[in-house]
C-alpha cells in the first residue's frame, strides 16, 4: 500500500497493521457517489488524500453535513454499521480521493480488541457535534453574504487555495438556499471585491 504512513499516525502500531492486513486502497473521481441514502454500509472510509462530502435530501434539496478531509472517517457511516442499520446520507468525492475502505464485519474486533480505535470515532463525534453548532450559530446570526463568503473560503482551503469549480446551483444546494440568491450575493462579494468569478470558477482574493 503506497502511502505516507503518518496520516494514519493517530493509530497504534497493532491497530494499524490489523487495518492494513484487512483493508484495501482505492481511489476515486470526483463525482463518484460512495454511498446512498437507505444503502447498508459494506467499508468505513478513512481519507487519506483527497475530500469527500457528507449530505442528506429532503425532498428535492440537499443539505451539505460535513466535509471529510484526510485523517478523518465518516462518523454516520459507523454509526449505521454498528447498528447494522441503513445509511441516512449520501457521501460523494469532492475532490479526486485516495480512501482506505475498512470493511465493516472486521469492526467488532477491532472495537474489543483496540480502545483507541473507539477513540478515532469519538473524536469524530465530537467534530461533528462543534460544526454542527458553528452551522446553527451562522444560520441565526449571519446574513447570506457572510455565510456565503465563509463557505467559500472554507472550500478554498480545503482545495488548497484552488479555484473554487462549482456552480451557482451546487453552491445553492449546499447552503439550501435559491440559486438566484447565490448568483446575486456572489455579485456583491465581486463588487466588493472578496471574490473573482470567470467561466474557470470562484476565487478568493481577500481574507478578510
Amino acid at each position: 500500500m503506497g502511502f505516507d504512513r503518518k496520516i494514519l499516525s493517530f493509530l497504534k502500531p497493532q491497530l494499524l497493521e490489523s487495518i492494513l492486513e484487512k483493508s484495501s486502497i482505492q481511489q476515486f473521481e470526483k463525482g463518484t457517489e460512495l454511498l446512498k441514502e437507505k444503502q447498508y454500509a459494506k467499508v468505513l472510509p478513512i481519507v487519506l488524500k483527497g475530500l469527500l462530502k457528507v449530505y442528506s435530501r429532503f425532498d428535492e434539496k440537499e443539505l451539505l453535513l460535513y466535509y471529510i478531509e484526510p485523517s478523518q472517517s465518516c462518523v454516520m457511516t459507523f454509526y449505521s454499521a454498528l447498528k447494522n442499520t441503513p445509511s441516512r446520507v449520501f457521501a460523494m468525492v469532492e475532490e479526486e480521493s485516495s480512501v482506505l475502505l475498512l470493511p465493516i464485519k472486521h469492526l467488532p474486533e477491532w472495537i474489543k480488541n483496540y480502545p483507541d480505535f473507539n477513540e478515532l470515532f469519538f473524536n469524530q463525534y465530537n467534530l461533528r457535534y462543534l460544526e454542527l453548532l458553528s452551522t446553527i450559530g451562522h444560520l441565526l446570526n449571519d446574513k447570506m453574504d457572510k455565510r456565503l463568503y465563509e463557505h467559500l473560503k472554507k472550500k478554498s482551503l480545503l482545495t488548497n487555495g484552488a479555484l473554487i469549480k462549482m456552480s451557482h446551483h451546487q453552491i445553492a444546494t449546499e447552503l439550501g438556499t435559491a440559486r438566484e440568491v447565490i448568483s446575486r450575493v456572489l455579485k456583491k462579494l465581486e463588487t466588493d471585491k472578496k471574490i473573482e468569478q470567470n467561466t474557470n470558477g470562484i476565487k478568493i482574493i481577500s481574507q478578510l
